[in-house]
Protein backbone atom coordinates (compact mmCIF):
# COMPACT_ATOMS: atom_id res chain seq x y z
CA UNK A 1 0.00 0.00 0.00
CA UNK A 2 3.29 2.14 -0.33
CA UNK A 3 2.69 4.87 -2.81
CA UNK A 4 6.05 3.62 -4.58
CA UNK A 5 5.59 1.79 -7.98
CA UNK A 6 6.33 2.48 -11.54
CA UNK A 7 8.21 5.48 -11.45
CA UNK A 8 10.86 5.57 -14.59
CA UNK A 9 13.21 8.34 -13.66
CA UNK A 10 13.90 10.58 -10.96
CA UNK A 11 12.71 13.26 -13.05
CA UNK A 12 9.15 11.53 -12.98
CA UNK A 13 9.86 11.37 -9.12
CA UNK A 14 9.39 14.75 -8.26
CA UNK A 15 6.61 15.24 -9.60
CA UNK A 16 5.03 12.30 -8.31
CA UNK A 17 5.99 13.40 -5.07
CA UNK A 18 4.09 15.98 -4.98
CA UNK A 19 1.46 14.11 -5.84
CA UNK A 20 1.76 11.33 -3.56
CA UNK A 21 0.21 13.98 -0.99
CA UNK A 22 -2.74 13.79 -2.90
CA UNK A 23 -3.04 9.93 -3.26
CA UNK A 24 -3.28 7.81 -0.31
CA UNK A 25 -1.80 4.25 0.65
CA UNK A 26 -5.45 2.90 0.99
CA UNK A 27 -5.75 2.88 -2.74
CA UNK A 28 -4.41 6.39 -3.25
CA UNK A 29 -6.44 8.97 -1.49
CA UNK A 30 -6.55 12.87 -1.35
CA UNK A 31 -6.04 15.72 -2.26
CA UNK A 32 -3.86 23.95 1.68
CA UNK A 33 -1.93 29.64 3.93
CA UNK A 34 0.39 28.61 7.19
CA UNK A 35 -2.55 30.74 8.87
CA UNK A 36 -4.92 27.88 8.68
CA UNK A 37 -2.56 25.29 8.94
CA UNK A 38 -2.93 23.10 12.25
CA UNK A 39 -1.57 19.55 13.87
CA UNK A 40 -3.79 16.78 14.38
CA UNK A 41 -6.46 17.45 16.43
CA UNK A 42 -6.49 15.05 19.97
CA UNK A 43 -9.10 13.02 18.88
CA UNK A 44 -8.20 12.33 15.52
CA UNK A 45 -4.71 11.18 16.94
CA UNK A 46 -6.05 8.98 19.87
CA UNK A 47 -7.16 6.89 16.55
CA UNK A 48 -4.16 6.29 14.78
CA UNK A 49 -2.59 2.88 15.62
CA UNK A 50 0.84 2.41 16.56
CA UNK A 51 2.10 0.02 13.40
CA UNK A 52 1.85 3.27 11.21
CA UNK A 53 2.72 2.87 7.37
CA UNK A 54 1.33 6.22 6.46
CA UNK A 55 -0.13 9.14 7.52
CA UNK A 56 -1.15 12.29 5.64
CA UNK A 57 -2.91 15.61 6.69
CA UNK A 58 -5.02 18.18 4.82
CA UNK A 59 -6.29 21.92 5.43
CA UNK A 60 -9.20 21.77 3.32
CA UNK A 61 -9.48 25.36 3.90
CA UNK A 62 -6.47 26.38 2.06
CA UNK A 63 -7.48 24.96 -1.02
CA UNK A 64 -9.72 28.07 -1.52
CA UNK A 65 -6.89 30.41 -1.45
CA UNK A 66 -5.06 28.47 -4.23
CA UNK A 67 -6.25 28.55 -7.64
CA UNK A 68 -2.86 26.22 -8.45
CA UNK A 69 -4.21 23.91 -5.74
CA UNK A 70 -8.21 24.25 -6.95
CA UNK A 71 -6.86 22.93 -10.47
CA UNK A 72 -4.64 20.39 -8.77
CA UNK A 73 -7.83 19.22 -6.87
CA UNK A 74 -9.78 19.22 -9.63
CA UNK A 75 -7.41 17.25 -12.00
CA UNK A 76 -5.65 14.46 -9.44
CA UNK A 77 -8.86 13.82 -7.35
CA UNK A 78 -9.49 9.74 -7.45
CA UNK A 79 -12.90 8.45 -7.47
CA UNK A 80 -12.83 7.24 -3.49
CA UNK A 81 -12.59 11.16 -2.51
CA UNK A 82 -15.64 12.01 -4.65
CA UNK A 83 -17.41 9.10 -3.30
CA UNK A 84 -16.58 10.16 0.66
CA UNK A 85 -17.36 13.94 -0.62
CA UNK A 86 -20.76 12.52 -1.74
CA UNK A 87 -21.29 10.31 1.13
CA UNK A 88 -20.68 13.47 3.33
CA UNK A 89 -23.38 15.51 1.36
CA UNK A 90 -25.94 12.97 1.24
CA UNK A 91 -25.52 13.47 5.21
CA UNK A 92 -25.99 16.79 4.89
CA UNK A 93 -22.14 17.92 5.25
CA UNK A 94 -21.00 20.35 2.35
CA UNK A 95 -16.99 19.52 1.94
CA UNK A 96 -16.11 22.97 1.19
CA UNK A 97 -17.59 24.79 4.01
CA UNK A 98 -18.08 21.65 6.91
CA UNK A 99 -14.58 20.28 6.72
CA UNK A 100 -11.42 22.01 7.75
CA UNK A 101 -9.03 19.12 7.96
CA UNK A 102 -8.76 15.88 6.21
CA UNK A 103 -6.24 13.12 7.55
CA UNK A 104 -5.51 9.59 6.32
CA UNK A 105 -3.60 6.87 7.99
CA UNK A 106 -2.48 3.74 6.70
CA UNK A 107 -1.50 0.62 9.11
CA UNK A 108 -0.95 -2.82 9.35
CA UNK A 109 -4.21 -4.76 11.04
CA UNK A 110 -2.77 -7.72 11.93
CA UNK A 111 -4.54 -10.64 9.77
CA UNK A 112 -6.64 -8.12 8.42
CA UNK A 113 -3.67 -6.80 6.48
CA UNK A 114 -3.72 -2.90 5.66
CA UNK A 115 -6.42 -1.22 6.39
CA UNK A 116 -6.98 2.67 6.35
CA UNK A 117 -9.12 4.83 8.36
CA UNK A 118 -9.95 8.65 7.82
CA UNK A 119 -11.00 11.40 9.83
CA UNK A 120 -12.78 14.65 8.90
CA UNK A 121 -12.45 17.48 11.46
CA UNK A 122 -14.74 20.81 11.11
CA UNK A 123 -17.70 22.94 12.58
CA UNK A 124 -20.31 20.31 12.48
CA UNK A 125 -23.53 20.28 13.67
CA UNK A 126 -23.90 16.91 14.76
CA UNK A 127 -27.20 16.86 16.01
CA UNK A 128 -28.69 18.18 12.86
CA UNK A 129 -26.49 15.49 10.66
CA UNK A 130 -28.44 12.98 12.93
CA UNK A 131 -31.69 13.34 12.40
CA UNK A 132 -30.82 13.36 9.32
CA UNK A 133 -29.68 10.01 8.97
CA UNK A 134 -32.13 8.98 10.91
CA UNK A 135 -35.08 10.25 8.68
CA UNK A 136 -32.76 8.45 6.12
CA UNK A 137 -33.32 5.12 7.99
CA UNK A 138 -29.50 4.83 8.70
CA UNK A 139 -29.63 2.78 11.73
CA UNK A 140 -26.25 2.89 13.88
CA UNK A 141 -24.70 -0.52 15.48
CA UNK A 142 -23.15 -0.09 18.71
CA UNK A 143 -18.96 -0.57 18.98
CA UNK A 144 -18.52 -0.51 22.82
CA UNK A 145 -19.35 3.18 23.72
CA UNK A 146 -18.97 4.26 20.02
CA UNK A 147 -22.05 4.26 17.19
CA UNK A 148 -20.95 3.15 13.92
CA UNK A 149 -23.37 4.60 10.95
CA UNK A 150 -23.39 3.09 7.21
CA UNK A 151 -22.42 6.04 5.09
CA UNK A 152 -23.35 5.89 0.98
CA UNK A 153 -20.04 4.45 -1.11
CA UNK A 154 -19.55 1.38 1.46
CA UNK A 155 -18.11 4.28 4.11
CA UNK A 156 -18.90 3.38 7.86
CA UNK A 157 -18.53 6.30 10.19
CA UNK A 158 -18.72 7.72 13.74
CA UNK A 159 -18.40 11.01 15.34
CA UNK A 160 -15.32 10.77 17.89
CA UNK A 161 -16.99 13.90 19.38
CA UNK A 162 -18.77 17.33 18.28
CA UNK A 163 -16.22 18.27 15.60
CA UNK A 164 -14.49 14.95 14.43
CA UNK A 165 -15.90 12.35 12.22
CA UNK A 166 -13.44 8.76 11.90
CA UNK A 167 -14.66 7.69 8.42
CA UNK A 168 -13.53 3.90 6.45
CA UNK A 169 -14.59 0.67 6.36
CA UNK A 170 -15.97 -1.78 9.07
CA UNK A 171 -12.99 -3.24 10.27
CA UNK A 172 -10.71 -0.38 9.90
CA UNK A 173 -13.40 1.88 12.23
CA UNK A 174 -13.29 -0.84 14.63
CA UNK A 175 -9.72 -1.21 15.03
CA UNK A 176 -9.06 2.73 15.34
CA UNK A 177 -12.05 2.86 18.00
CA UNK A 178 -10.34 0.25 19.67
CA UNK A 179 -6.97 2.41 19.40
CA UNK A 180 -8.88 5.13 21.21
CA UNK A 181 -9.66 2.58 23.71
CA UNK A 182 -6.39 1.62 24.69
CA UNK A 183 -6.62 -2.10 23.31
CA UNK A 184 -4.55 -1.25 20.04
CA UNK A 185 -1.01 0.31 20.51
CA UNK A 186 -1.18 3.83 19.60
CA UNK A 187 0.76 6.11 17.38
CA UNK A 188 2.82 7.75 20.27
CA UNK A 189 4.15 4.10 21.16
CA UNK A 190 5.75 4.35 17.68
CA UNK A 191 8.38 7.04 18.69
CA UNK A 192 10.22 7.33 15.40
CA UNK A 193 6.94 8.42 13.28
CA UNK A 194 5.29 10.64 16.06
CA UNK A 195 8.85 12.53 16.17
CA UNK A 196 8.86 12.65 12.69
CA UNK A 197 5.16 13.91 12.81
CA UNK A 198 6.22 16.84 15.29
CA UNK A 199 8.77 18.04 12.57
CA UNK A 200 5.67 18.78 10.13
CA UNK A 201 2.28 18.95 11.63
CA UNK A 202 1.92 22.96 11.25
CA UNK A 203 2.38 22.46 7.32
CA UNK A 204 -0.98 23.12 5.15
CA UNK A 205 -0.27 19.49 3.73
CA UNK A 206 2.28 16.99 5.24
CA UNK A 207 3.08 12.86 5.60
CA UNK A 208 5.07 10.82 7.14
CA UNK A 209 5.83 7.75 5.69
CA UNK A 210 7.61 4.48 7.68
CA UNK A 211 10.61 2.39 6.83
CA UNK A 212 9.81 0.09 4.56
CA UNK A 213 7.58 2.74 2.45
CA UNK A 214 10.50 5.33 2.51
CA UNK A 215 13.12 2.40 0.69
CA UNK A 216 10.61 1.30 -1.68
CA UNK A 217 10.47 5.14 -2.53
CA UNK A 218 13.69 5.67 -3.24
CA UNK A 219 14.29 2.59 -4.89
CA UNK A 220 11.53 3.53 -7.02
CA UNK A 221 12.97 7.37 -7.27
CA UNK A 222 16.30 6.30 -7.99
CA UNK A 223 15.32 4.28 -11.12
CA UNK A 224 18.37 2.26 -12.58
CA UNK A 225 20.35 3.84 -10.07
CA UNK A 226 19.02 2.25 -7.36
CA UNK A 227 20.94 -0.81 -8.32
CA UNK A 228 24.55 0.49 -8.03
CA UNK A 229 26.35 -1.04 -4.95
CA UNK A 230 26.54 2.03 -2.97
CA UNK A 231 22.49 2.15 -3.00
CA UNK A 232 21.70 -1.65 -2.33
CA UNK A 233 24.30 -0.72 1.13
CA UNK A 234 22.74 2.32 2.37
CA UNK A 235 19.10 0.88 1.54
CA UNK A 236 18.65 -0.75 5.17
CA UNK A 237 20.02 2.71 6.47
CA UNK A 238 16.89 4.46 5.39
CA UNK A 239 14.94 5.17 8.47
CA UNK A 240 11.83 6.89 7.13
CA UNK A 241 10.70 10.11 5.45
CA UNK A 242 8.61 12.98 5.84
CA UNK A 243 6.84 15.68 3.36
CA UNK A 244 5.47 18.94 3.36
CA UNK A 245 3.74 20.72 0.38
CA UNK A 246 2.36 24.55 0.49
CA UNK A 247 1.07 26.80 -1.55
CA UNK A 248 1.51 30.07 -0.05
CA UNK A 249 4.14 31.31 -2.83
CA UNK A 250 3.61 29.07 -5.57
CA UNK A 251 3.62 25.33 -5.02
CA UNK A 252 6.62 24.40 -2.67
CA UNK A 253 7.70 20.84 -1.61
CA UNK A 254 10.04 19.33 0.67
CA UNK A 255 10.96 16.06 1.46
CA UNK A 256 13.40 14.77 4.02
CA UNK A 257 14.40 11.27 4.27
CA UNK A 258 15.31 10.38 7.62
CA UNK A 259 19.31 7.74 7.81
CA UNK A 260 21.04 5.96 10.76
CA UNK A 261 23.86 8.63 10.11
CA UNK A 262 25.92 11.42 7.94
CA UNK A 263 27.65 9.32 5.65
CA UNK A 264 24.60 7.67 4.58
CA UNK A 265 22.57 10.80 4.18
CA UNK A 266 25.53 12.25 1.88
CA UNK A 267 26.01 9.08 -0.02
CA UNK A 268 22.04 9.17 -0.45
CA UNK A 269 22.37 12.97 -1.75
CA UNK A 270 25.53 12.12 -3.98
CA UNK A 271 23.64 8.93 -5.80
CA UNK A 272 20.26 11.85 -6.46
CA UNK A 273 22.52 14.34 -7.61
CA UNK A 274 24.50 12.66 -9.84
CA UNK A 275 21.26 11.03 -11.35
CA UNK A 276 19.19 14.27 -11.98
CA UNK A 277 22.49 15.44 -13.61
CA UNK A 278 22.54 12.64 -15.79
CA UNK A 279 19.05 12.60 -16.93
CA UNK A 280 19.12 16.42 -17.25
CA UNK A 281 20.95 16.01 -20.52
CA UNK A 282 18.07 14.05 -22.09
CA UNK A 283 15.01 15.65 -20.46
CA UNK A 284 12.36 17.45 -21.90
CA UNK A 285 11.28 20.72 -21.56
CA UNK A 286 9.01 20.19 -18.87
CA UNK A 287 11.56 17.20 -17.15
CA UNK A 288 14.12 20.48 -17.28
CA UNK A 289 11.40 22.52 -15.16
CA UNK A 290 11.45 19.80 -13.06
CA UNK A 291 14.77 18.82 -12.46
CA UNK A 292 15.92 22.80 -11.92
CA UNK A 293 13.79 23.45 -9.85
CA UNK A 294 14.94 20.48 -7.02
CA UNK A 295 17.47 20.65 -5.01
CA UNK A 296 19.43 18.20 -2.72
CA UNK A 297 21.23 18.38 -0.12
CA UNK A 298 22.54 15.91 2.97
CA UNK A 299 21.82 17.68 6.65
CA UNK A 300 23.73 15.26 9.43
CA UNK A 301 21.48 12.73 8.95
CA UNK A 302 19.10 13.70 6.68
CA UNK A 303 18.62 14.05 3.27
CA UNK A 304 16.83 17.25 2.13
CA UNK A 305 14.77 17.53 -1.29
CA UNK A 306 13.15 20.61 -2.07
CA UNK A 307 10.91 21.53 -5.62
CA UNK A 308 9.79 24.96 -5.83
CA UNK A 309 8.19 26.31 -8.89
CA UNK A 310 5.77 29.10 -9.05
CA UNK A 311 2.19 29.15 -10.20
CA UNK A 312 2.83 29.67 -13.98
CA UNK A 313 5.52 26.40 -14.13
CA UNK A 314 3.65 24.15 -12.03
CA UNK A 315 -0.05 25.07 -13.94
CA UNK A 316 2.41 24.42 -17.52
CA UNK A 317 4.11 21.10 -15.94
CA UNK A 318 0.10 20.03 -15.16
CA UNK A 319 -0.74 20.15 -19.25
CA UNK A 320 2.37 18.10 -20.12
CA UNK A 321 2.70 14.68 -20.68
CA UNK A 322 4.69 14.24 -17.73
CA UNK A 323 2.75 15.59 -15.29
CA UNK A 324 -0.05 12.84 -17.25
CA UNK A 325 2.03 9.98 -16.90
CA UNK A 326 2.61 10.30 -13.40
CA UNK A 327 -1.03 10.68 -12.43
CA UNK A 328 -2.62 8.22 -14.16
Amino acid sequence: MHPTQGARNLNVFWIRGVMKLFKMCMASLLLVSMAYAMPLNSSARSCVPGDLLQLISVDYRALKDSPTAMALKQQLMPDNIKQFEAALKAIGLDPDKDVDTLAFASFHAGKQGVKTVGVAAGPFNMKAVLKKMKLQKFVPKKYGTADIYPMDGGFVMSFLDDSTLLFGDSTSIRVALDTREGQVLGLDTNGNMADMMSSVDSAPVWSILDQAGTQNMMRSAMGDASKVADYDTVKKRLLGSRYTLSFSSGVNFDLAVLTSDSTTAATVSSLLKGYMLYKKMSATPAEKIAVENTTVESDSSNVQVHFKASDQQFQSLMHSELFAAVTH
